[in-house]
């Protein structure tokens, strides 16, 4: 596995290659994975997925969810991907799902806490290898102590995290050498360090003097770190990583926050956001065109059917109250003011729902619970999401990564009420 980058300015703009079991499986950078759930795209099936354009090559899986299947996955001997029938796409094993919430201060010296559906499960690093042996995945996370809230976590606590996390690394690496079924596996080591700049250098660069294969940038999910201190540490921190390995980070999904973190030298993230938008019934409705004329773009994309629903702005705005967790880039077809709207959910768009089927009828499906519209709305989100990195790329290769972020960043600083699709 390794790095090749091409010349670009704002970002790195390249190809993992050397991926899969053959070699021959290529990622483009930046990029990001395919997020499921015990190897399956939340809402679809194997066939419906092959629906949706620009898939990623590699798939996550995440730990909690492949513990709980341990015992059979051993007992199989042929690894994950063949069991969930996905025998040639490339696989990511992390150690949490990024989706679900893992309370604080239950990780130790010896053992790390993992949270799924059966609640609590402590690993050691032992055991963490022999769930490895069983998946069999490309490339995996190694154990990490990333229980550091910033303004919560202090000095002394942070640097415990760096100690446990190499401590589990050095442990982790001496399996793996012994191990035959993970010889074609590769282990990335987690960069811990809380908010604390001193200790998140001094993980960087102890984790790349050892023999991974590429980098965890770790604990920058949620809200809890002050956004001028998380683009810091990420700077500060890629800027002594080696070139030629990937840097993947977790917890980071929103468009905006993705340009910010590709501009400090991040090159893999995860596809959870658009899982979370289909949570709420919502559609990713964000333009990524880099139009010089915004104006222009908009009307184009979209027409005067949106126009004309300026006065529906406080529907809206209610919904957004009622999930405060709504952002500027999606648009919330529960909202009643869809329940007459037969347009595509987004103008332009070519995924299945948008050629097939109308907002009205997603609306219809959402409000009377129908399971097609997780379906419905998984594949469009997943399609606009994949598209989205795909045009970070473009613009990367044609110097116009300025003009992608403005075009982002200007929905990026809407209400809620106030987006528009393609706006």
């Amino acid at each position: 596995m390794q790095v090749k980058l091409c010349k670009a300015a704002g970002g790195r703009l390249g190809t993992l290659v050397g991926l899969g079991r053959s070699g021959a499986a290529v990622l483009p950078l930046p990029g990001c994975l395919l997020y499921t759930r015990t190897g399956s795209a939340p809402h679809l099936t194997h066939d419906t997925l092959q629906t949706v354009g620009g898939v990623p090559v590699v798939a996550q899986l995440t730990l909690p969810t492949l513990a709980e299947i341990h015992e059979v996955l051993e007992e199989y001997k042929e690894g994950a991907a063949k069991f969930i029938g996905m025998p040639d796409k490339v696989l990511y094993c992390s150690l949490h799902d990024p989706v679900t919430p893992c309370p604080s201060g239950y990780n130790t010296n010896k053992t790390v806490s993992l949270w799924g559906s059966s609640g609590r499960m402590e690993i050691t690093a032992s055991k963490f290898m022999d769930m490895q042996r069983a998946i069999q995945p490309d490339f995996f996370q190694c154990i990490s102590d990333g229980d550091t809230i910033a303004g919560e976590a202090g000095r002394k606590r942070v640097k415990k995290s760096v100690d446990r996390s190499l401590s589990f690394l050095d442990a982790c690496l001496q399996i793996l050498e012994k191990s035959p079924e993970l010889q074609r596996s590769v282990m990335f080591g987690a960069i811990e360090g809380g908010d604390i700049l001193e200790e998140r250098l001094r993980s960087a660069r102890e984790t790349a003097k050892r023999p991974v294969g590429g980098f965890l940038l770790d604990g920058f999910q949620g809200c809890a770190m002050a956004k001028e201190t998380k683009l810091k540490l990420i700077a500060s921190v890629t800027a002594e990583l080696p070139e030629d390995k990937p840097r993947l980070i977790h917890g980071v999904g929103k468009p905006d926050e993705v340009l910010e973190c590709i501009e400090r030298g991040v090159d893999i993230f995860e596809s959870f956001f658009p899982f979370q938008v289909t949570e709420r019934g919502c559609a990713l409705v964000f333009s990524y065109d880099c139009h010089p004329d915004p104006e222009a773009t908009v009307f184009m994309q979209n027409g005067a059917q949106d126009l004309e629903k300026n006065g529906a702005e406080e529907d809206q705005g209610e919904i957004s109250k009622a999930d405060p967790e709504i952002t500027p880039f999606e648009i919330c077809l529960k909202d009643k003011r869809y329940q007459d709207d037969f347009g595509p959910v987004l103008e332009g768009c070519t995924c299945y729902c948008c050629q097939r089927h109308t907002r009205a009828y997603v609306h219809h499906l959402l409000v009377t619970n129908e399971l097609l519209a997780g379906v419905l709305l998984m594949m469009h989100n997943f399609q606009h999401y994949f598209s989205f990195f795909s045009a970070i790329r473009d613009a990367l290769r044609d110097n116009k990564l300025d003009q992608l972020k403005e075009c982002v960043f200007r929905q990026a600083f809407q209400s809620p009420a106030d987006a528009k699709p393609g706006k």
